[in-house]
């Protein structure tokens, strides 16, 4: 009778001696990898991965380069065994291109400054971006947040004034913010189409739900995202209550707002923070 391999032993993995692997099938690996992204970025993942194996065969174009650099990010990623993290790595790169193939379809090229360039001692600088993408991705258990991360990778990779320091630091921002937080950023980054109400936000909410987001601005302006910054009351002084209207997003801030676009962040989700907060959506 033969019987199964005994649950947590594992069978030893047949070498290249056994089997020779060929580019073909690594090629194959990646763009299952990205594929796998449809439980959070739908159909469109099987488009990009054509876009980025196959691009003879898709509807639309991403510079060469930055396809490249996905097809690299994809085949070193394409061993991932938890199932929900594999998920997550196939949707950033999935909307990664979604939003390159905008940006190149609006005229806005890819870097020429040497991003995509092999450098002494180091890998290309958008293979390092795409690599800490890709772990952003796996962590993030907010689901809706991989999204932004893919268009951080594609907006560095035709903004030429962000190295990659600065990517880093607005990747490590954004990872420490939840998906409200973001949703509060994008609402003060488009005040000026759609202004914010000017009703008073209480400073200490009964209910829970509006504590925990007052606490999220708070949390906003101590980070230095948002201005104003929190005031210290002086001895017998009362401090006017805060505004969303007086809100503003800080250097900083537009950093964040602008790396990850969140001028493109669902309006629903915008209006769910406000409610959130206990103020209608202006």
């Amino acid at each position: 009778m033969v019987r199964d391999p005994v649950p947590g032993v594992q069978v030893a993995a047949r070498t290249d001696e056994d089997h020779p692997v060929t580019a073909s099938e690594q090629t194959s690996t990646g763009r299952d990898l990205i594929e796998a992204g449809t439980p959070v970025a739908g159909s469109m993942s099987r488009a990009a991965a054509t876009v980025v194996f196959d691009p003879a065969a898709a509807m639309v174009k991403v510079d060469h380069r930055f396809a490249a650099c996905l097809s690299a990010a994809a085949d070193e990623a394409a061993g991932l065994r938890i199932p929900r993290e594999r998920v997550r790595a196939g949707a950033v790169l999935a909307f990664a291109v979604e939003y390159a193939a905008t940006l190149h379809r609006n005229g806005r090229p890819a870097r020429t400054d040497g991003w995509f360039d092999e450098r002494p001692g180091n890998r290309p600088a958008a293979h390092e971006l795409a690599e800490a993408v890709l772990a952003a991705a796996r962590r993030s258990t907010e689901e809706r947040r991989v999204r932004h991360l893919g268009y951080l990778l594609a907006e560095v990779a035709v903004s030429p004034d962000v190295d990659l320091d600065l990517a880093g630091r607005a990747l490590r921002l954004a990872e420490v913010s939840s998906w409200r937080q973001l949703a509060i950023l994008a609402a003060v980054g488009r005040r000026e189409r759609v202004p914010l109400p000017m009703a008073p936000l209480e400073d200490e909410p009964r209910a829970w739900t509006a504590w925990g987001a007052r606490e999220d601005v708070t949390d906003l302006q101590v980070a230095g995202l948002l201005a104003p910054p929190v005031g210290a009351a002086r001895p017998g002084a009362t401090l006017p209550r805060l505004r969303t209207a007086d809100l503003r997003l800080t250097r900083r801030g537009v950093l964040v707002h602008r790396l990850l676009v969140l001028d493109l962040l669902h309006e629903d989700a915008v209006v769910a923070a406000l409610r959130d907060l206990g103020l209608p959506r202006s």
